[in-house]
């Protein structure tokens, strides 16, 4: 649970968790919406998928990233729960 919140701390990486909300992109694509380097964006990514927000797919020469939402599902569980106690 703290990579997930050490991931979501981040205003880049929730930036990106917007943009893959509305479809799936490569990295390149990402990267486009962001003034920094696409190392940066691998490392943001990397993190994202560590904490299993994202999930990514080959698909001929690119690498697809998708969010996941069965990691936030857990902890909105987890949050409800200490709110009802």
């Amino acid at each position: 649970m703290n990579l997930l919140f050490k991931a979501l701390n981040d205003p880049i990486r929730r930036d990106i968790l917007d943009l893959l909300k509305e479809k799936d992109m490569s990295a390149g694509d990402i990267a486009e919406h962001f003034n920094i380097g696409k190392p940066t964006i691998s490392h943001h990514l990397d993190l994202l998928k560590q904490a299993g927000l994202v999930t990514s797919e080959k698909q001929g020469q690119f690498i697809i990233y998708s969010i996941c939402t069965t990691v936030l599902d857990e902890i909105l569980q987890w949050l409800y729960s200490i709110k009802s106690n």
